[in-house]
């Protein structure tokens, strides 16, 4: 065969096998994939459990087939491709840091190894990963996410020094932030009233932004008084409500919004000890919709749940790769059905259980 025609078949048969099959996938979180069964609860009996292991994110595994692909002159096109090509590694989660979900359920986790934004889109059955912060500007450490105004994603870079804004496909916009934030980490967005918190580790202070990324104020200053922080990162903004991770004050504080700008300190929980609940390393900050408050305890790798006043109630984890443990654990959130998201850093993977007190039972 002439040369030419060789290539010319060979590139008709590689983009007919890149065109796939047609078979829609779906994301499933492999909550009967865990070892040790299909129902892993918390408490364990005889106590009431509260808590369901809901399976795991790790990347393009959690996608899945909803039929047997079609075979035949498909499958030999995908086999050509396969030995042209080569076979490609599967795209998978590498540090995941935080997360969120969005109103249409696509779940973003930040992950810091990678350093880029994972998307897993459960309507177009797709796993997305975007590296662009601004401009062709890549991600340097993306730490925290969250939905932000007119369906943009929001993103802090702590080395950029940046608040990257991407719209709904990923297209990177005009980031704010720069030469305002130090070392952003966690942000989290009042809807309400248009305003983005993002924590800024370095200057130990919660800077706010309006909907156009003007900064407008600053919350706290450096200290260990009420409405001090030493080190604040992860953020969480629920039931009109601020919670701060002062990290290395070792506690929890609550704000307010008093109206004209006025943020007062609500509730502060939390100190540093030996005993589960004490908080040495905290992390990550997420509210369910009862008000209990979930806490990344990240040096002992545990998930601490407390009520809405601080009152310590149970943690979940432990050291370890297996079901309902963590490995370095950073941030958690929440999505609308009560399912709780723990990024589970050194494990490579999103743990996900579901809070029976307010969801459906069973595999999302």
């Amino acid at each position: 065969m002439h040369p030419h025609r060789l290539l010319i078949l060979i590139a008709v048969l590689m983009l007919s096998a890149c065109a796939g099959d047609g078979v829609p996938r779906v994301l499933h979180f492999g909550m009967s994939d865990a070892p040790e069964g299909k129902r892993v609860l918390w408490p364990m009996a005889p106590d009431v459990p509260r808590y369901l292991y809901a399976g795991e994110l790790v990347g393009e595994a959690n996608f899945r087939k909803t039929e047997r692909a079609h075979e035949g002159v498909g499958g030999f096109l995908r086999w050509i491709a396969g030995i042209i090509a080569g076979e490609q590694a599967p795209v998978v989660l590498q540090r995941p840091q935080s997360g969120a979900v969005d109103e249409s359920g696509r779940i973003y986790v930040t992950d810091v190894s990678r350093q880029a934004l994972f998307v897993f889109d459960q309507n177009a059955g797709d796993l997305l990963v975007w590296d662009k912060a601004e401009g062709l500007a890549n991600f340097v450490t993306p730490v925290a996410v969250t939905p932000g105004p007119a369906g943009q994603i929001l993103v802090s870079d702590a080395e950029l020094g940046m608040v990257a804004r991407l719209d709904s496909k990923g297209n990177p916009q005009r980031g704010f932030g720069k030469g305002i934030l130090k070392r952003p980490t966690g942000i989290a967005y009042d809807a309400k009233r248009g305003l983005i918190y993002v924590a800024d580790t370095r200057a130990h202070d919660i800077k706010v932004f309006n909907s156009d990324g003007v900064h407008v104020k600053s919350i706290g200053r450096p200290g260990e008084g009420d409405g001090e922080f030493n080190a604040p990162t992860h953020l969480a903004f629920a039931h009109d409500e601020l919670y701060v991770i002062d990290t290395l004050n070792n506690r929890v504080q609550v704000f307010s919004n008093g109206g004209a700008g006025d943020y007062k300190m609500r509730l502060k929980f939390g100190a540093r000890g030996l005993y589960i609940g004490n908080l040495v390393r905290p992390k990550g900050v997420a509210v369910d919709s009862e008000g209990n408050i979930y806490v990344v305890e990240s040096y002992y790798d545990r998930l601490l749940v407390f009520d809405k006043y601080g009152n310590f109630l149970m943690p979940i984890g432990g050291t370890g790769p297996e079901t309902g443990r963590f490995y370095l654990p950073a941030g958690v959130w929440i999505d609308s059905r009560n399912r709780v998201f723990v990024a589970d850093m050194f494990n490579g993977r999103v743990a996900l259980f579901q809070f029976l007190g307010g969801g459906a039972d069973g595999e999302p």
